[in-house]
């Protein structure tokens, strides 16, 4: 669905009362698209979009005694977009969040899927294998340090990251997150935010993702998970698997 200049103030203002936040608005190849708003849940008839639903009416969070759940892959009760995004290889996505507290620091993070059958809408998310596509974690100090997130809110809370050139053509979930960590000195006290959104992906490259499950992603004690960030901090390892390069 993609958006005209007229529509793009409602979207962008949606939902500005929520604690948190989420991706509701989409922006590629100069074109600007609507994701998923949590005011859906409440039509009978939601727009077609690609980004994902779900049944977080709180813009809450994914707790760490979760990750093992499909609640960590693209947030609770999430079912798959009507829609994808059309990206031609080596552009960028910019995802834009309705609101971000900036002072719910971590990591910000994206992942790609391939989908079965070159279709995302259709797609079983727990049979979805993810790779890394880039992250960014603590960028600075003193504690409690610059990090993403600080990035995103600066850049009018959103965030871009590219597709890359070499990739194979095809339908993918893109797995877009943030971890907040301002409670996260206290075991189960981070705050993990995933949002997935279906891409059309267009070119000529040939490299393929291998990936994982999500679920296999995060554990509860990891460092980067189970960390004070306003007490001496000095550097961090953000969770997950590594980037994958291509």
């Amino acid at each position: 669905m993609h958006l005209t200049t007229s529509t793009l103030a409602v979207v962008a203002l949606a939902s500005q009362v929520q604690a948190h936040g989420y991706v509701n608005l989409l922006k590629t190849g100069g074109k600007f698209y609507r994701g998923f708003d949590l005011m859906d849940y409440y039509t009978s008839t939601p727009p077609a979009v690609p980004g994902w639903s779900t049944t977080a009416l709180d813009s809450g969070f994914v707790m760490p005694d979760s990750y093992q759940t499909s609640d960590i892959i693209c947030h609770k009760g999430s079912k798959p977009g009507k829609t994808h995004l059309p990206v031609v290889a080596g552009q960028t996505v910019q995802l834009f969040w309705n609101t971000w507290p900036a002072g719910h620091k971590g990591p910000v993070i994206d992942y790609l899927a391939p989908c079965a059958n070159n279709n995302c809408s259709t797609v079983t998310k727990e049979s979805l294998l993810f790779s890394k596509l880039d992250q960014v974690g603590l960028k600075s100090g003193p504690s409690p340090g610059t990090w993403g997130t600080d990035t995103l809110v600066s850049s009018n809370n959103s965030w871009t990251t590219t597709i890359p050139a070499t990739l194979k053509p095809g339908a993918y979930v893109l797995r877009h997150e943030i971890i907040s960590l301002h409670a996260a000195r206290s075991d189960n006290g981070a705050q993990n935010y995933p949002q997935c959104v279906n891409l059309m992906v267009s070119g000529s490259g040939s490299k393929t993702v291998s990936g994982a499950v999500a679920t296999s992603f995060y554990k509860r004690t990891d460092p980067g998970v189970l960390i004070d960030i306003y007490n001496n901090l000095n550097n961090y390892t953000v969770p997950g698997p590594a980037v994958q390069a291509f």
